[in-house]
């Protein structure tokens, strides 16, 4: 069948098909330029060696309309293969200065098993009434680890019973994974790979499938992971940033996603955006799901509101929400408790707030310094495991743990206690925790550490 004229297309498909041809120069220039540096290399190492040298296999050819994978391998870096036993294998020259410690784009054997195996549904999240995390949480120097380099926007401890693994994702693109149990011969336990083109605002793994590993981009990308090949696949590509990224609890397909002001669901069955709704007035930074009602999701917008939504209702055109919980300045997140019996959001205004999901009117303000300036990541206030605990990052290279009353007449929030160590050595602005491990909680820097603090 032949093409529409271009008198026909919209002008969302002319840019379509600009960026489309734009992208497909910018390949093959790109291509010629590897082939003809590939053809130097090869060329001053045989003139220098007197073995004769395999010649580098080219990447292959990439089809039409397949997504491009990006990898920041060791043989593109000049350093051998992890783990190599050849020993054909020339010696590497000592370089003049110290190298960073090589970082690894494969998973181990035990860490992609471990992960292949959990495909089966696992058990819901833990929780712990009981757990005291002032006084039961300690920072240990061996559970801490630059995963990725420069500012981390996203964590996340992936949902594995008996494993810790945490995924990070920074302004720069990269995607790295640091396996906490790993304790091979001289190995950090860190993997690192580069699959978007712009900041990883998040990363997502459903307890159902934690094999299959979603992240997005301010690039209009959102990626799976191939865990078994060990690549990125990108899934949908829009012109306009992703912000934040969600999974429905009963569904691990489908991804709810902000792309500026607009909440989208794609599903991964069908390889396409199925519904549109404009929600906010400014990006949306958080999406969140009520634990036990799957139809209710909380949203958090740079318009300075966040906002409380009935999927039962929502138009695409008019969306309603049910609540909307005003602000100052914008809002960062708007999360959930365990039980589902509040909601708690962290705004610019210097604010951490608390609202009854039962009664929006019971609800208290909890004063904290979220001024974190431009090259910090923005505070976000996390639940722990149980509806007692919020963790938030402290400018003090501290996390402060916010304690939370609820009872049917008020709700009350205020400082319990202020985790600190003399081996966190940047501000914590990102935090994760891990749902079947209670006391594991990962929270990460602007310079691409995690800091791992587990039960005493």
């Amino acid at each position: 069948m032949a093409s529409p004229p271009e008198a026909a297309l919209t002008d969302y498909e002319r840019r379509r098909e600009e960026n489309i041809r734009r992208n497909d120069a910018i390949l093959a220039s790109l291509r010629r330029k590897a082939a003809d540096l590939s053809a130097a290399i090869q060329s001053s190492s045989s003139s220098k060696r007197p073995k004769k040298q395999q010649p580098r296999a080219s990447p292959a050819a990439a089809a039409p309309g397949s997504p491009v994978v990006l990898r920041r391998s060791l043989r593109t870096r000049g350093l051998p293969p992890s783990g190599s036993s050849s020993a054909a294998s020339p010696p590497a020259q000592a370089p003049a200065s110290p190298p960073a410690a090589p970082r690894s784009t494969r998973f181990s054997s035990s860490l992609a098993s471990a992960i292949l195996a959990a495909a089966s549904p696992g058990s819901p999240p833990v929780r712990d009434d009981g757990f005291d995390a002032g006084a039961e949480l300690v920072l240990r120097p061996s559970h801490v680890r630059r995963v990725v380099p420069d500012r981390i926007l996203s964590v996340r401890i992936l949902p594995l019973v008996d494993r810790t693994v945490v995924a990070a994702g920074n302004k720069l693109g990269n995607v790295g994974f640091w396996d906490v149990d790993e304790d091979g011969d001289g190995a950090d336990g860190v993997f690192e790979y580069l699959p978007h083109r712009g900041p990883v605002g998040a990363i997502v793994a459903h307890p159902a499938m934690p094999q299959k590993i979603y992240s997005c981009s301010y690039g209009g990308e959102i990626c799976l992971m191939d865990v078994e090949k060990e690549n990125f696949n990108m899934i949908h590509l829009t012109d306009y940033p992703i912000f934040s990224l969600c999974q429905a609890p009963n569904s691990p397909s489908c991804l709810y996603f902000g792309e500026g002001n607009d909440l989208k669901l794609f599903d991964e069955r069908m390889g396409k955006v199925s519904v549109t709704w404009n929600s906010h007035d400014n990006r949306i930074n958080s999406i969140d799901f009520h634990p036990e009602n799957t139809s209710m999701l909380a949203t958090s917008s740079t318009d300075g509101t966040a906002r409380i939504w009935d999927l039962r209702t929502m138009k695409e055109k008019e969306a309603e929400s049910l609540k909307v919980l005003e602000h100052g300045r914008s809002v960062q997140s708007a999360y959930f408790s365990p039980s589902g019996r509040m909601v708690a959001t962290t705004s610019l205004d210097d604010t951490v707030r608390i609202f009854s999901v039962d009664n929006f009117d019971n609800s208290d303000i909890m004063k904290h310094n979220n001024k974190t300036g431009r090259w910090l990541s923005t505070f976000k206030a996390i639940w722990g495991w149980n509806d007692t605990d919020l963790f938030i990052g402290n400018m003090g290279r501290a996390i402060d743990i916010i304690s939370v009353d609820l009872n049917d007449r008020s709700l009350s929030a205020t400082k319990k206690a202020c985790l600190e160590s003399e081996h966190m050595t940047a501000i914590p602005c990102r935090f994760s925790a891990h749902p079947y491990k209670v006391g594991h909680l990962a929270c990460a820097s602007s310079g691409g550490k995690v800091f791992l603090w587990t039960r005493v």
